[in-house]
């Protein structure tokens, strides 16, 4: 089912763009054949584009038959009207376009396929000529037969009244003649003599252009707006497609992150993977765009173009355009690949730099360390914009370049050509559609070469987007969970468990081992840097322990589900962390399901009903972003509510009563061990006042357990806890 999605998601509308993308590419081909056809058959011809009358007088056909020697595909493409046979109404319907054919018979031209016309021209074209030579007296015909041109009647009527031998002789000499010339020269020839006919017949040949003209410009139309149609169509499928992709690889990308541990992130940093996470996929999202619109429409388009202008005599100047832009785009190329390629990474600095000015400003300005943090800014941000300088005007320069190249090529075809022309081997119309033609293959090249300059930043997004899919996340569901026991609900114990971070040195845990029960609160106390926070990160997995094991409900955490284990723990970070939005969606951030009296008994256990009470919105007040708008203490306050609302089996806090005054700190645990006297839970602290009244204190120091007991036992047998104790708090407080 899944890959049928797919399919129709992505593979179905990709076929469709690139049918509609070559029948756009078909429509744009075709306009420029029309507007050669317009100047060379609607202007310059009078709207005759081709050497096949459509009508003739009966000596025109009987002069032609005998010329062609009673061509049988001639006769036969023909229908004899006798006026005096005809109907009024036929009469009057072919007279109005045949004005001769009310006095005398007329031969008109069947309805005939394009193909069978093809045949029919070829067959009659230089038999036309002829006739119409002879017919109009032409004067190098009457010089090279030595015939002198009668005052009255025409050569014509004086050739046909000769013999058999001498009338062959001379239409075999004048067809010998005309066979030498070149083909387009012969095409003109047949045209006008189709002309001198329908001027002898009456037809208004100022309307017959019109005609042509108009319908011509009307298929124009039609094709110009066929095309654009598509080109909307097309726009819409690839804009909709690439919102798609980018949906679905924004949702790949954060899902992957969301199941990273602490190493992965520490790993990538939280800069890159926010550049990753929009830049990146934006800039696969845009060669997307172009490797549809472009990559597919441009070989069409320079192909079907080069195809329409094969058969023509300045094909060379195609080939000497195409060698000047491929050296010019191999010269760019060089140039800007390799700026390509660490763009993104200058985008990661700048990205980690603007994130620890923004999120360090507090900090900045106590230390008044303005002016150093706008250097080190300013130097990510003037390496990017070099970079971004020298991309930009390589392309600027590759632009006018282009231009100078198709400016110096159109010079040259209409210098070339215009020779063609004087010569008759060209017609103005044909040239100007090859002028067109050679643009579209030109552009064709330049289009594929702008898309292959985007293709190694593409290229190196893609590898950036990959490494986070493809990266092996350390902390992984187990393929079948055991499930945790009913019986030992609550129990957490360590076995002997050490834990180094990766790429250290030296193991920052070593043989830890203890167990906590229901009912019961373990405390955890010792210097900075002795593996406190370490060890309970251990607990929901946020690292997995380098040796030994930790076993939650009876069962190796290892082996159970990841999200089962996070279930039975309401954690509290060092560092109180609250989502934009409300007191209340953030209360609910654990429990969906929770009621108006449980959210307000987790903001009465954690000491945050009084202060949300002040506000005028109470539970749904707002909260800004990472909770800017509340206190420290406020903020600690209702993410240790959070962890209340949330009635987990396991509570741990990481150092969660820092931001507390003592009063506060006392009346909240004294709430909290009253509401929780079911629950195990795990205190990290630097505050012995905080972790005095604890069933059960450890002592870290240097990663190891150096003490264990209640605060009495351990101001008599542990050294280190009492030098701690006696730093806080007088003798007689203890």
């Amino acid at each position: 089912m899944k890959k049928n999605n797919i399919f129709l998601t992505f593979i179905i509308p990709i076929v469709a763009v690139i049918v509609l993308l070559a029948a756009q590419a078909l429509c744009d081909l075709e306009l420029p054949s029309y507007t050669s056809d317009i100047i060379n058959n609607g202007i310059q011809q009078g709207g005759i584009d081709r050497g096949l009358p459509e009508v003739l007088t009966e000596d025109m056909y009987d002069a032609i038959v005998k010329i062609s020697d009673s061509n049988p595909a001639i006769m036969a493409s023909y229908d004899f009207y006798v006026s005096e046979n005809l109907t009024t109404e036929e009469l009057d319907s072919l007279g109005s376009k045949y004005p001769l054919l009310k006095e005398e018979n007329l031969y008109i031209l069947k309805n005939l396929t394009e193909e069978e016309k093809d045949i029919v021209e070829e067959q009659i074209k230089i038999p036309l000529i002829i006739t119409i030579m002879l017919y109009s007296n032409n004067e190098s015909i009457s010089a090279g037969l030595n015939l002198e041109i009668p005052e009255e009647g025409n050569l014509l009527d004086i050739v046909l009244a000769m013999d058999t031998n001498t009338f062959n002789l001379i239409t075999d000499s004048i067809e010998t003649s005309l066979e030498k010339l070149d083909a387009s020269i012969l095409n003109q020839y047949a045209v006008s003599s189709v002309s001198t006919i329908y001027n002898d017949i009456g037809m208004d040949m100022e309307d017959y252009q019109m005609d042509y003209i108009i319908n011509k410009g009307l298929m124009m139309l039609a094709i110009a707006g066929i095309g654009m149609i598509i080109a909307i169509i097309v726009g819409f499928l690839v804009a909709k497609l690439a919102a798609k992709i980018g949906y679905v690889l924004r949702s790949k990308v954060v899902r992957k992150i969301m199941s990273f541990s602490s190493a992965e992130f520490k790993e990538f940093g939280a800069s890159s993977l926010i550049t990753r996470s929009t830049n990146d996929i934006e800039q696969i999202k845009m060669f997307f765009i172009m490797l549809l619109r472009i990559v597919v429409f441009a070989p069409i388009m320079g192909i079907g173009a080069f195809i329409k202008v094969s058969n023509n005599p300045l094909n060379w100047i195609i080939g000497l355009a195409l060698i000047i832009i491929l050296v010019l785009i191999g010269i760019l190329f060089g140039l800007a690949m390799p700026k390509f390629k660490s763009m993104q990474k200058l985008i990661d600095k700048m990205n980690l730099v603007s994130r620890e000015i923004i999120t360090g400003m507090p900090v900045i300005r106590t230390f008044g360390t303005e002016k150093y943090e706008e250097e080190r800014f300013d130097k990510a941000n003037v390496k990017l914009t070099k970079t971004n300088l020298f991309v930009n005007r390589l392309m600027g320069i590759m632009m006018p370049s282009m231009m100078l190249v198709m400016n110096i090529i159109s010079i040259l075809i209409v210098w070339y050509g215009a020779k063609q022309i004087d010569l008759g081997t060209l017609q103005v119309g044909t040239l100007l559609a090859f002028i067109t033609y050679t643009m579209q293959i030109i552009m064709s090249f330049l289009m594929i070469s702008l898309v292959s300059i985007m293709l190694p930043r593409a290229l190196v997004s893609l590898k950036r987007i990959k490494e986070i899919l493809k990266k092996e996340v350390s902390i992984v569901e187990p393929d079948s969970p055991v499930q945790f026991k009913d019986n030992e609900k609550g129990i957490i114990e360590f076995k002997d468990v050490s834990f180094k971070y990766p790429d250290a040195d030296e193991a920052m845990l070593k043989n830890i081992s203890f167990k906590a029960t229901p009912g019961t609160t373990t405390a955890f106390i010792g210097s900075t840097g002795s593996g406190k926070s370490t060890l309970i990160n251990l607990i929901p997995r946020f690292f997995d322990a380098t040796s030994g094991e930790i076993y939650v409900d009876g069962v190796n955490i290892k082996d159970a589900s990841i999200i089962e284990l996070r279930n039975r723990i309401g954690y509290v970070p060092q560092k109180g962390m609250l989502f934009s939005g409300t007191i209340k969606s953030n209360l609910m951030l654990g429990n969906d399901d929770l009621t108006e009296e449980e959210m307000e008994q987790a903001a009465r256990v954690s000491q945050s009903l009084e202060f949300i009470n002040r506000k005028a919105d109470k539970f749904d007040s707002e909260i800004s972003q990472g909770g800017s708008n509340v206190s420290g203490g406020q903020k600690q306050r209702l993410s240790i509510a959070r962890a209340i609302a949330k009635n987990p089996e396991i509570y741990i806090f990481d150092d969660s009563f820092s931001a507390l005054d003592f009063k506060t700190d006392a009346a909240l645990r004294k709430a909290l061990f009253k509401h929780a006297k079911d629950a195990t839970v795990l205190i990290v602290a630097q505050r012995i006042s905080t972790i005095m009244n604890a069933d059960n204190i450890i002592v870290l120091n240097e990663g190891e357990i150096v003490g264990s007991g209640t605060h009495k036992e351990l101001m008599k047998n542990c050294q280190i806890y009492k030098e701690i104790a006696l730093s806080q708090l007088k003798e007689e407080e203890l």
